[in-house]
């Protein structure tokens, strides 16, 4: 395979894709430039075969803008512009896997029903403990909590902020800075301008809670919240969270072929020309 020359068309098979694809490539410096015959042809060679294996199977694993993004860098030999886009890809896998495990432990939690420990407080049994309890954001510090287990299940009727605001052991403040923050987004009384929390709104600040004693910050959560309303309900959310979880897993097992795909090219790329060039 290292000495042959190959056609776009040939290039093109390989992948089911049209010869106009493979020379759009070329253009954008995606694989490298290709020889030309005296006639003008293009003839490529295991290297632009190998650069476009890389590229496509960097595109299934990371999308477009990355894909592109490490080809043009690895073009112009600068290998850790390369691997840095990689890796800022991989770091988002990561996180996107904590999103998920953050959620499942909460969602878990509320399928529960609200729990209480010895001293009144909800239990965080379940979620990342990514700070001790006293110094976890969003809430009162561990001795502030009010005594007292709080109401079993979701209200029948629309909860004021201060009903609200006891039921979380949160202050009234927090709730409108959750509600800022996009987190809750609770109806208002059309004369007096109070807000009014539904069960639904309930659902959200509870869920909104957990994570924030679990270290979150409000932009994730907002994200979190957002996954919660569009499943629409408990077990539809249950559902998405099996098929993205499915999906992470695609995605980590296309950043592993890429990877190899991506050092073939590198490889080729640094192995002696044929012709002593």
């Amino acid at each position: 395979m290292e000495g042959r020359r190959y056609r776009p068309v040939h290039l093109a098979r390989e992948h089911g894709i049209s010869t106009q694809a493979v020379r759009n490539y070329e253009r954008d410096g995606l694989i490298p430039p290709a020889a030309r015959t005296a006639a003008g042809h293009r003839v490529y060679s295991a290297v632009h075969l190998r650069a476009l294996r890389a590229y496509l199977a960097l595109v299934a694993a990371h999308g477009h803008a990355t894909g592109a993004e490490v080809m043009r860098a690895a073009g112009r030999g600068d290998l850790d512009t390369a691997l840095r886009a990689v890796d800022r890809s991989h770091a988002q896998l990561l996180r996107d896997r904590e999103t998920l495990d953050a959620v499942e432990a909460a969602v878990e939690a509320l399928g529960r029903g609200p729990a209480a420990g010895p001293s009144g407080r909800r239990s965080t049994a379940g979620l990342p403990d990514h700070q001790p309890a006293s110094r976890r954001p969003g809430g009162p510090p561990a001795s502030g909590l009010p005594g007292g287990s709080p109401a079993s299940g979701l209200p029948e009727r629309p909860l004021s902020i201060g009903h609200l605001a006891h039921r979380l052991g949160v202050s009234p403040a927090t709730l409108r800075k959750w509600e800022r923050a996009g987190i809750l987004l609770p109806r208002r009384d059309a004369g007096t301008g109070h807000r009014h929390y539904t069960a639904a709104d309930v659902r959200d600040a509870e869920l909104a809670h957990m994570l924030r004693r679990g270290g979150y910050p409000l932009g994730h959560i907002a994200t979190v919240i957002d996954q919660v309303r569009g499943a629409g309900g408990h077990e539809p959310l249950v559902r998405s969270l099996d098929d993205w979880r499915r999906r992470l897993t695609g995605r980590g097992r296309a950043m592993l072929t890429a990877a190899a795909a991506l050092a073939e090219y590198l490889g080729a790329c640094e192995a002696p020309h044929p012709d002593g060039r």
